[in-house]
């Protein structure tokens, strides 16, 4: 297995690009403006895409979903509890997504690319995962295998309703964090969907509990390790 890092120009979202040994690959968080990159990649490589994941339905993680799903027939996967905000990435993100006279955060930064709030695309096979939730409020784990690629997908929420850990059967472990858990801090939980509360709770119930030898691939930022993060970030600590 491989790990392939394209970092998006519109709130620098990293897109992870996780390569089988038989070339097939998932791609994880399409943010806006990595479809070329990701295009290049697979085309250089020679590798075949099976699947677009999303940790969370922010636009900044699905923007190019779109894109890429139609240009490599596959599915956009992600949780059942973020498949709604796919239809409407603005009105989803709340004050970060304000479209008025485009002066909206994510509106202003997509104008910044050459590309215009109106040219978004959702993607049109949508698979989402997730049964109901249990008493803690947090789905099943569900196993994924996507062509050579196997990973579990941990409901983690807090960030926003469907935020998930997508957790490689791989050796030492990896999780791919979205916007839960960065190095040295952890996601918003003020946007709608999000909350505090939730937020504790999964950092307590479900990050806490992972190997303390896992490499952490965040949403933005640089990488880093469980026990690290055990050790200095201020959210985990205590």
């Amino acid at each position: 297995m491989e790990l392939l890092t394209v970092v998006a120009p519109v709130f620098g979202t990293n897109c992870y690009v996780i390569v089988a040994d038989d070339s097939t690959c998932v791609i994880v968080d399409a943010g806006a403006g990595v479809a070329p990159g990701v295009r290049r990649l697979v085309a250089e490589r020679g590798l075949t895409p099976v699947a677009v994941l999303a940790t969370h339905g922010h636009a900044d993680h699905t923007w190019d979903g779109g894109e890429l799903t139609s240009a490599f027939d596959v599915p956009f996967v992600l949780h059942t509890a973020d498949a709604y905000r796919l239809a409407d990435p603005f009105g989803t993100l709340g004050p970060l997504g304000a479209t008025h006279d485009e002066n909206g955060p994510l509106a202003r930064a997509l104008v910044g690319i050459g590309a215009a709030p109106a040219t978004y695309r959702a993607p049109g096979r949508v698979e989402p995962f997730g049964s109901e939730p249990g008493a803690d409020g947090r789905t099943a784990d569900v196993e994924l295998q996507l062509g050579g690629v196997r990973l579990v997908a941990r409901h983690a929420p807090g960030h926003t309703e469907g935020s998930t850990l997508y957790l490689l059967d791989s050796e030492p472990a990896v999780a791919l964090t979205g916007d839960v858990l960065f190095a040295g801090s952890i996601g918003r939980s003020d946007l709608p969907g999000g909350d505090a509360a939730v937020m504790s709770v999964t950092l307590r119930d479900v990050v806490r509990h992972l190997d303390p030898q896992t490499l952490v691939l965040p949403g933005h930022g640089p990488s880093s390790r469980l026990g690290d993060e055990l050790r200095a970030n201020p959210y985990l600590r205590g």
